[in-house]
């Protein structure tokens, strides 16, 4: 190991206490989203602690009260080595009033029997403190790097508002991205998320009293409920998971994680009217292999199949409406897949980083939730989970991230960025 890193290395133990007041003062900016739009004190802290460590700072809007913060420094010889994006959101998950913590407040940490409690302690302003603390022992060690250094703290990752996306949007690439995201230090990569509406309306609207001429009563008058009919379409659903769920597998998944989950089902206008609008809308998990267009248009293909054997489903077919730039704005949401490859160099580096810190070869494997990593595979950019925190502390009342677990991601972090900033770009 460089002498350099370890005398880094060496001063996360020296200085863990600095590591845990700046996860305690991330904690205290009031972040969860729902409601959102409330972010931007938190990146402000964050856009100011870059500055200070000598990154060139972007801040800007994704949402009024929302924007993302992104800091480059810029490597000494980056036409010859490898550059490296460091991506976590600064959006924790939503808080109920009734919510019974120790501390009396999600917003107020408490260092207790080596964990520190409050809202994003594990998803994920743990992983985006021990990130700024490491990137800030780089700096005031004078360590230059020879590739670029990227610093995205984004918002709206938990209602599916992509602040990643919006980074890669702005042009903001690199030849490797790890995602400090909960994995409890596992390299991870995931399934993905797209959630669509299925709508069937009728071409006509009928009084209730007609329904006894109508053809499923074996009657004359061409009308059928939609309601009714959009039953047929959720058992052509049912039929299509049960088919995934033999016919498509994926190493580190159980059979049948693929899931299609009629989520919330909305018709029918008066109780005098035969329903003549239904909408469904559905939940789909998919596996790291697939992208959410393939799984989209086999959907699609399925349900309309199934309309065709219907005689009014035929003259009235589904339509359908997929993903969405946020759960809060359009009901709607994507979440891209990711899928790691093991043979990466950077994965390697990151393998090597850990076994140096932890004396044991790390776990890879895939992640049983989503996060924004996949619009980096989205965009064509190499990408990893590896965060700390265990996925039953997120979202959990007395959420809480172990320090001891901190520090080594910390160390770890520290030993992949010097070692992947240094290697050089292939021919």
């Amino acid at each position: 190991m460089n002498d350099q890193l370890k005398q880094l290395i060496k001063q996360v133990d020296e200085r863990q206490e600095e590591l845990i007041e700046l996860l305690k003062r991330l904690i205290t900016y009031k972040t969860p989203a729902p409601p959102a739009r409330n972010t931007d004190e938190a990146q402000q802290f964050v856009a100011a602690f870059l500055k200070d460590i000598g990154f060139e700072v972007d801040k800007w809007d994704v949402y009024s009260g929302d924007p993302n913060v992104v800091g480059k420094l810029k490597g000494v010889d980056s036409t010859n080595y490898k550059s490296l994006i460091i991506n976590g959101h600064i959006d924790v998950a939503e808080v109920n009033e009734e919510e019974q913590w120790i501390s009396g407040d999600p917003f107020t940490p408490l260092v207790q029997d080596g964990v520190v409690i409050g809202r994003g302690a594990a998803d994920m302003k743990g992983g985006l403190a021990g990130a700024l603390f490491a990137l800030r022992l780089l700096h005031e060690t004078g360590i230059e790097l020879p590739g670029d250094l990227i610093l995205q703290s984004v918002i709206g990752e938990e209602v599916g508002e992509a602040g990643t996306l919006e980074c890669c949007k702005r042009g903001y690439n690199a030849d490797f991205a790890i995602v400090v995201d909960t994995s409890d230090l596992h390299i991870q990569g995931q399934g993905g998320v797209i959630t669509g509406w299925i709508t069937i309306k009728s071409n006509q609207t009928f009084h209730d009293a007609t329904r006894k001429e109508m053809i499923h009563a074996g009657g004359q008058l061409f009308g059928a409920s939609a309601i009714e009919k959009m039953m047929k379409v959720m058992q052509g659903l049912q039929d299509l998971e049960r088919h995934w769920s033999v016919m498509k597998s994926y190493p580190g998944y159980t059979p049948g994680t693929n899931t299609i989950n009629p989520a919330v089902i909305e018709g029918g206008r008066h109780a005098a009217f035969v329903a003549d609008e239904c909408r469904l809308w559905i939940t789909v998990h998919y596996y790291p292999n697939e992208t959410y267009e393939e799984v989209a248009k086999e959907i699609e293909e399925h349900i309309k199949a199934v309309a065709q054997a219907d005689p009014w489903l035929k003259e009235n077919p589904p339509r359908f409406e997929w993903g969405g730039s946020s759960m809060i704005e359009d009901r709607g949401e994507i979440f891209p897949s990711l899928e790691v490859d093991p043979d990466h160099p950077a994965v390697h580096t990151l393998m090597d980083a850990h076994q140096k810190i932890f004396d044991e070869q790390a776990i890879m494997d895939v992640s049983p939730s989503v996060t924004d990593g996949g619009w980096f595979s989205d965009a064509g950019i190499p990408a990893a989970i590896y965060g700390p925190g265990h996925l039953h502390a997120a979202h959990s009342v007395n959420e809480q991230v172990s320090i001891h677990q901190l520090i080594e991601y910390t160390k770890v972090l520290l030993s992949f960025t010097f070692d992947w900033c240094h290697s050089k770009k292939d021919k």
